[in-house]
């Protein structure tokens, strides 16, 4: 859970709202099995992990972005959501034009 005040159903929306406005953010991503989630009652949040402290974020960034400064704009849009470290993970790489699983794009998974 997140070390501030509000639910981990409040914090894990937010935080996926927040990286997928991100430009060149093509994505969350629950990682190679699904694991990288925050788990809420009959649906998680993947992508998201809130941990105490802080919250660990794994996106995909949109070709041709630079993947660094992508990473950096997602862990200024978390920061201040979040009274831990944030990591910010980049799972992969996705064609811009090339449409994603509706999941992934939404960051949830029911």
């Amino acid at each position: 859970m997140s070390s501030h005040a509000g639910s981990a159903d409040t914090d894990a929306d937010l935080i996926a709202a927040r990286v997928l406005a991100v430009p060149g953010v093509a994505g969350l991503h629950g990682g190679e099995f699904g694991e990288v989630a925050t788990y809420l009652p009959g649906r998680r949040v993947l992508g998201v992990r809130l941990t105490d402290p802080g919250c660990a974020v794994h996106i995909v960034v949109a070709y041709p972005n630079n993947v660094v400064d992508v990473a950096d704009a997602v862990h200024r849009a978390v920061a201040p959501l979040i009274a831990g470290p944030v990591t910010v993970t980049v799972e992969d790489v996705a064609d811009s034009t090339a449409a994603a699983p509706a999941d992934t794009l939404e960051g949830t998974s029911r």
